[in-house]
This record gives structure tokens, sequence and C-alpha cells, in this order.
């Protein structure tokens, strides 16, 4: 602040008085410099409080994986190398009940995250707290299933596989080994992205499709039911299963059934790498569940720093598919043992 001073009468002074004068100018002068440093200081804290470069980001991975699945452990690697490398604070949960996992997203509302990943697997039960996200400001990216609705959601970003394409894809593949009848085995009932896969396959394979609905939560009751499915049906040639862990349990059904059927799988983890290799398991699609997680939190960061919408907001961003066989598996067997493929 800059005022002026009034003059001084031009009056003689004794010298005692004239040196006092002085040294209380002097430091009136050095407390005013103070005080203006330490407001500068005081407005410098401040705005870095206000501008973000203070607290790290918090992030929320949400999805409807089954506790200890290899697939989701790949995808939270994924998601937990992108926020290490970025500097966030990863929550992760996950509910295979809709109704829990919507939860798990509104819990996430109420802690004041920076960002959502959620997976949609039941779309509808994600419609309601996806919308109260938005509603607090908060961005949610979709990841894993969903691809046909994340738009409708509201969602900003979506990154995943095709089902319906990586389908016809395994569908025109049966066809190329001139399979005639194949067996579609889905683990979770009501999951769009599993439901996708298997209309996928009937859509281009040239042969009959059939469909069996088996629980995946419990390996024992699915191998009985695939065994008495083989021996009633001894003409299905093909097994497709929809998770590797599940292409493993089909090996086990098609021994105890005495089939002659082949065996085919989506996703891949390291034991399915080995059944690949020795010739257990035809092939697998891989959808890369590492990118999935890595790229749906990497993105609620570009988003957060620099304003970034991966696909423009309109175009999902592909992980997959991509076909694993005897012959190419070598290449992916070193990255599948070290837990990231």
């Amino acid at each position: 602040m800059n005022t002026s001073v009034p003059a001084v009468p031009a009056v003689p002074c004794p010298r005692g008085s004239l040196r006092l004068a002085a040294l209380a100018v002097a430091c009136c002068l050095l407390l005013a410099g103070c005080t203006g440093a330490a407001s500068s200081g005081a407005d410098a804290a401040a705005a870095d409080g206000a501008g973000g470069t203070g607290g790290r980001i918090k992030v929320a991975l949400v999805t409807h994986g089954a506790e200890k699945d290899a697939f989701w452990e790949l995808v939270r690697k994924g998601a937990q190398a992108a926020a290490d490398k970025d500097g966030i604070d990863l929550t992760y949960a996950s509910d295979a009940d809709p109704a829990e996992q919507a939860e798990l997203v509104r819990k996430a509302i109420h802690d004041h995250v920076d960002g959502i990943a959620v997976t949609l697997a039941k779309p509808q039960a994600m419609r309601s707290p996806v919308a109260e996200a938005k509603a607090a400001g908060i961005p949610v990216v979709g990841l894993n299933s969903g691809i046909d609705d994340w738009r409708s959601l509201g969602l900003l970003e979506y990154f995943g596989q095709d089902e319906s394409v990586a389908g016809r894809a395994v569908g025109d593949k049966l066809d190329a080994l001139r399979v005639r009848h194949a067996l579609c085995v889905i683990h979770e009932r009501g999951n769009v992205a599993l439901e996708a896969r298997c209309a996928g396959v009937k859509k281009t394979f040239d042969g009959e499709t059939r469909m069996l609905y088996v629980d995946g939560t419990d390996p024992d009751a699915m191998t009985a039911a695939l065994t008495a499915r083989l021996r009633q049906d001894s003409d299905i040639d093909e097994i497709i299963t929809l998770g590797a862990q599940f292409a493993l349990t089909a090996v086990q059904a098609v021994d105890k059934a005495g089939s002659k059927a082949e065996i085919a799988t989506f996703d891949l983890n390291k034991d399915l790498v080995a059944a690949v290799r020795e010739g257990r398991v035809q092939f697998a699609v891989d959808q890369q569940p590492y990118l999935q997680g890595y790229l749906a939190v990497d993105a609620l960061w570009l988003h957060k720093t620099n304003g970034n919408v991966s696909g423009g907001g309109v175009a999902p961003v592909l992980t997959g598919p991509a076909f694993v066989t005897k012959t190419n598996v070598s290449d992916v067997a070193r990255l599948a043992a070290a837990g990231t493929r």
C-alpha cells in the first residue's frame, strides 16, 4: 500500500530526538516488509491448496468380479500399475451381486473420490449410482462389460472388448476347424457380456450352437453339469467356455465323460497358457484384462489433469479380441507367468 507522508515542519529539534525519529521510521519500514512477505507466503499456500497440486487424486475401481478370481487380479494389477505411475490413491472393491456393487459405487461417492471406474455386467443396476456420481461432479468410466450401454448411462469413456465381435470371430474360427456341434457354457446368468459372446458365436457359426448355464462359483457343480451334458449329447465336438478357469474345468469334464470334444475359451491366464501349449485347449480369446484396468485408471488421471477423453466420448477403446493358439502361445507365456497377461 502506497501513501503519501505528510510534510514535517522545519523546526529545530535536539540531536537525540532526531536519532529516535530515524530509528522509528526504520522499524516501521522493516515491519511493513515482513508483513508483506508473510502475506505473499500465505496467499501462495492458499493457492496451492485450491489449485490441486498439493493433494493426490483418489480413484475407485468397482467391479463385479469374484474374490480371488485370476482374471480380476489381472484387471486390478493393471489398474494399480497406472495408479503407481500417476501418483493416484486407488481403492478396489468388487461384488458379484449387482445391488451390492451399486452400493460400492455409492460408498465411493460418499468418500469424495475424484473418479470412478466401473464394470457394467448388469447395466440397469448401475444406472442410478452412476447418475448420482455425475450429479456429484465425479467422472465415471466403464471397463470390461457394458459396451452397448456405457453411453446411454452417461459414462465418460469405455475400455474393453466388443463381445459380440469377439463371439463372431470365434464362430468363424470354429467353421475353419470344421466343428459341427458347439456347446457354449455360460457361467453367470444375466451377464450381458457373456450372453453377447455366445450370441456372437451363434451368429457366424455354420454348425449348431447349444447353451449350458452353470454356476461358475461352484467348480464341482459345474464339472458335474458339464459331464452330464457331454454324456447326454455325445455329438458335441466343441466346448466354448467364457473364462480361463472354466476351460480347465471343461478339460476335467471331457475326461470324466469320455468325450472327444475339443475345448476353446475366452480369456487367458498362466495356467491356461500351459493348457494351450500342451494341446489340452485349442485356443483362447485374449481381451487383455491388465490393459483394461490400466487404461481405465490412467484415463481418469488424464481427464482430471489434462481434460482428455479417449474415443472422444463416443467410441469405445477396444482391448481385444486376440487369438492365442499353440503356434503363438510362447509369445505371451513369459508375460502370463509374470501375471500381466
